[in-house]
């Protein structure tokens, strides 16, 4: 049997790795959206990454669900502008959401509409923690044919 110190230090190692590649999708999804020198035209953009733990039995459900609400939002709202939704490679569970809105407005309404409050309500079970960090691009580089 392991010790409590043996698996404090397993979890510990999980958290850094997943913190590295959290990261490192991060940039990489950056360099996707933007193109050179358009980081100083974006500061009005609202950017923001939902960091998201759910209940592995009900992973299939809240996936649906949240595609579902993506698709939704970028159709009907013109301030939703962007969403990338990402799961961990080694604990698909763990799901990062970049959200790039075309203002601090943009987000309000977004949250008001009944397709989010649908998504709410619908994943409010599932969802076992919920981070949001608010973020500012600080440079992006992407193909000239991306």
């Amino acid at each position: 049997m392991r010790s409590i110190t043996a698996n404090y230090r397993t979890m510990n190692t999980m958290k850094k790795y997943f913190n590295y590649w959290f990261y490192v999708i991060l940039a990489a999804m950056a360099a996707i959206l933007f193109s050179p020198g358009q980081a100083d035209a974006q500061d009005h953009r609202m950017i923001r990454l939902a960091k998201i733990t759910v209940d592995p039995a009900q992973l299939e459900q809240y996936n649906a669900a949240l595609k579902e609400q993506m698709t939704t939002a970028v159709k009907v709202e013109p301030g939703v502008l962007t969403y990338y939704a990402v799961a961990d490679k080694a604990n698909p569970a763990h799901i990062t959401i970049l959200e790039i809105y075309a203002d601090t407005a943009a987000y309000k309404a977004h949250i008001l509409t009944p397709h989010f409050k649908k998504y709410k309500a619908t994943v409010q079970n599932m969802v076992k923690s919920l981070e949001l960090v608010d973020v500012n691009l600080i440079g992006a580089a992407k193909k000239p044919d991306m």
